[in-house]
């Protein structure tokens, strides 16, 4: 389901000792962080940070925060969660946030049974696997073009072709 305000990173340390942050992104890549000035400290959007020249670097953010001024300043920020707003991402036809995807029913292409929801999502490299429970049982499904059909975050609906031995356990 589509949310307002979605997670994007942690703030995992400082850099420097002019309260510059180091941000540890939860998107596809850092280059994506960097295009939001403002980001958000609660789910609410009530905790509005404006970041001041983020740059990639390696696989986080370094950025300075207008009125972090300290590198006592900056660890007060130490591992708290990021948030943008969901209207601010410019995402392509066909993108999704994972936060979004969490929670969605999943169903089978051809039968069009319940097959549970999806929980968690892993990203291993090769191609997410998403966690779906059903039952209290975890299903693990590869995110890859021969098993996801249709992804529809609006409804919250997810339909699947169910591959042989993944779903062998159901009873």
């Amino acid at each position: 389901m589509k949310k307002s305000y979605l997670t994007v990173g942690k703030i995992v340390g400082t850099h420097g000792v002019r309260g510059m942050v180091r941000i540890q992104p939860w998107c596809d890549s850092p280059e994506f962080l960097c295009q939001f000035k403002y980001l958000y400290l609660d789910e609410n959007g009530t905790k509005r940070i404006n970041l001041v020249s983020p740059k990639p670097h390696g696989n986080i953010v370094i950025s300075v925060i207008k009125d972090v001024n300290s590198i006592d300043d900056a660890e007060t920020l130490r591992n708290k969660l990021l948030f943008i707003k969901r209207e601010d991402a410019n995402l392509e036809e066909g993108q999704y946030f994972i936060d979004e995807l969490v929670g969605s029913d999943v169903f089978e292409l051809n039968t069009n049974e319940n097959l549970g929801k999806i929980s968690d999502v892993s990203q291993t490299g090769a191609n997410d696997v998403w966690h779906i429970e059903k039952n209290g049982k975890e299903y693990l499904i590869p995110c890859i073009d021969e098993v996801v059909m249709s992804v529809d975050i609006d409804e919250g609906k997810v339909v699947i072709k169910k591959m042989k031995g993944l779903f062998d356990d159901e009873n």
